[in-house]
């Protein structure tokens, strides 16, 4: 049996789940609605306050199944209720990004500036010039638009110039030496 699957999932105040036909399920809180369809396999029972994950027999399919779900749900659970983040540092002389209304501006040594735009359950806060901070209460949304983000300028090895999260440890390499 899964050791993450069978764990229960206590639903906090305030945060209502509805289960409807299919196994999609609905989760209301104070932060976000998110919604999602899981795998019919699987039989997801929500009873005083706490969910539960069940599968129907040890095929390959339920066993692999069981715990993602689970994961799911509870990160779902935890989104509408406290929300997600993923902190970004940008590093480089005249790399800076800028947040101007609903629109977050990245200057990373291209030829035009680019741009985010707030929207899709995924906001941007940009405490000083070289950090950038997405929230939102979906977890994948949130790592993929941090990714993206990246993605424009990743961290290089020899100045370590470009974004990176926080938590990241850039390898440096040293580079020419001379005679």
């Amino acid at each position: 049996m899964s050791r993450i699957g069978r764990e229960p999932i206590t639903i906090p105040a305030g945060v209502s789940i509805s289960v409807e036909e299919g196994n999609l399920v609905t989760v209301k809180g104070p932060k976000d609605t998110l919604t999602y369809k899981f795998p019919a396999v699987l039989t997801i029972e929500c009873d005083n306050g706490v969910l539960h994950v069940k599968r129907p027999d040890d095929e390959a399919q339920s066993r692999a199944l069981h715990g993602t779900t689970r994961a799911l749900l509870n990160d779902m659970v935890k989104g509408v209720t406290d929300g997600f983040a993923k902190k970004l540092e940008i590093v480089g002389v005249g790399y800076r990004a800028q947040k101007s209304g609903k629109t977050l501006t990245l200057t990373l040594g291209h030829s035009h500036p680019i741009l985010f735009e707030d929207g899709d359950g995924v906001t941007y806060e940009v405490p000083d010039s070289n950090t950038v901070i997405v929230k939102g209460a979906d977890k994948q949304k949130v790592g993929q638009m941090a990714a993206v983000i990246r993605s424009k300028r990743p961290p290089e090895p020899y100045l370590g110039k470009g974004v990176k999260y926080s938590d990241e440890r850039i390898r440096r390499k040293v580079g020419k030496t001379g005679k």
